[in-house]
């Protein structure tokens, strides 16, 4: 066994950051459409939230925002012109598509990629898919910044492989990492790794009938087989369909896991019962299971409260903290679960810490949306870039970034401002050299 530790790369919130509703099944994102936008609260509450689990004593890095808005996207669907012309034609076609371009959804980092440390893959070596997530236009425009941000970041070809995202066809729709749980007796231990699929082209009626089903089964043992991971200590399940009519657009909405902790609501997947056997036999113990029940709080809470999309975190002195969003303290029933759950001496997670990420909520995503989980080795950690891991120095340079560069408040109307567009890209460059990331955004090169 190698010692190794768990680093959250947290997306930074980018200056675009507003509420379009440009996501089914997101009903926090649909509820808050067309409403007018914080990006700078919202980019420092993310930065506060990482800056918390730094204080817990864990290794925070930080993933960059895609270039907003992405004209060339426009160019590449038969608009032209002038970047004033390309703002304005695109609204009068479609507001959504203008929307779109200017979509700050990467701060989503669980969506950014799926990853197996080392220890569960045959090379030795940590595996990177980058999500395609094309689901969804908006974010279907993101995997090639990703690749490249994620390509800069683990550079070392000895200790990581970034694999290019799956093919863009609808068969292997892929949202990365908010579908995959890994559980392990700890971080630098051999693994079992449980992919959660919607879909399923054998089985297609098995699913979801309100809201679309964006993870596919087949996208989920591609990338078990591009990582080279031991068929017999890889789980795949399926998520509850009405879970998904509930809003749980991803898994890590209803459940959530870590080392040998695993937190769901009873309404999670097909098969709850065999999926915990099917966990536990090549995990070689019992789960730590953490079952909330109907009688607990409904789906409906789940979802509003986001209580399952917290980040469950070991400290480093021991113990586990829960970090959960401020909305499942307030959920009375969500919040007396989470009393039982902390004051239980039956299970590993002895704390919460309840985190104002309130913007981000607003457009459907918690704290775990915002981050990344890659676990490394201390030699993998030393052969990352270093230009992302934060720092109080590099907090402080963000800090004043984001007050130098971001609105405090964005509107519809303000997506057809080309001065805006154009400010926004010397904000990015700057942050490039910040961020020790030259070249990334394609305005760069």
């Amino acid at each position: 066994m190698m010692q190794a530790r768990e680093v959250n790369f947290d997306g930074l919130i980018g200056p675009t950051h507003n509420y379009a509703g440009l996501s089914p099944g997101n009903l926090a994102s649909a509820t808050n459409a067309g409403g007018v936008s914080k990006p700078k609260a919202a980019a420092l509450q993310g930065l506060a939230k990482m800056n918390t689990l730094r204080s817990l004593g864990l290794t925070q890095g930080v993933l960059p925002p895609q270039q907003r808005p992405d004209l060339s996207a426009l160019r590449a669907i038969g608009f032209s012109g002038s970047d004033e012309q390309l703002l304005r034609d695109a609204h009068e076609s479609d507001p959504t598509l203008l929307a779109a371009i200017w979509s700050a959804s990467s701060m989503w980092a669980a969506n950014a990629a799926t990853v197996s440390p080392s220890a569960d893959c045959a090379d030795g070596r940590v595996h990177l898919t980058p999500a395609n997530l094309i689901s969804n236009y908006h974010r279907s425009l993101e995997h090639p910044t990703t690749t490249r941000a994620l390509r800069m970041i683990f550079s070392d070809a000895s200790k990581f492989v970034v694999h290019d995202p799956l093919p863009q066809q609808m068969r292997y729709a892929d949202e990365g990492a908010a579908n995959h749980i890994r559980f392990a007796s700890s971080h630098g231990e051999p693994g079992v790794e449980m992919f959660v699929f919607g879909f399923d082209r054998e089985d297609p009626a098995g699913g979801a009938r309100r809201f679309p089903s964006r993870q596919t089964r087949a996208a989920c043992e591609a990338i078990a087989r591009r990582h080279l991971l031991d068929p017999a200590r890889v789980v795949y399940t399926r998520q509850h369909p009405d879970a998904i009519d509930a809003g749980v657009f991803h898994n890590d909405v209803i459940a959530t896991g870590n080392e040998g902790v695993f937190l769901f609501h009873e309404q999670a997947f097909a098969t709850s019962r065999s999926l915990v056997t099917d966990i536990a036999g090549p995990l070689g113990q019992p789960l730590k299971l953490i079952e909330a029940q109907d009688g607990d709080f409904t789906l409906e809470d789940a979802v509003s409260s986001y209580i399952f999309n917290s980040q469950i975190v070991t400290r480093p002195q021991g113990g586990m903290t829960l970090i959960a969003p401020l909305e499942s303290q307030e959920n009375e029933r969500v919040g007396a679960f989470v009393e039982r759950v902390v004051h239980d001496d039956r299970n590993p997670i002895d704390a919460v810490n309840y985190l104002d990420v309130r913007e981000s909520m607003r457009n459907g995503g918690g704290p775990a949306c915002l981050r990344l989980r890659v676990v490394l080795t201390d030699e993998e950690l030393a052969a990352t870039n270093q230009g992302v891991i934060l720092d109080d120095a590099l907090s402080d340079r963000l800090t004043a970034w984001i007050e130098k560069h971001y609105p405090d408040e964005l509107s519809a109307n303000d997506l057809l401002d080309p001065k805006l567009a154009r400010s926004l890209t010397d904000a990015l460059d700057e942050l490039t050299q910040i961020l020790d990331l030259p070249g990334l955004y394609p305005f760069q090169r």
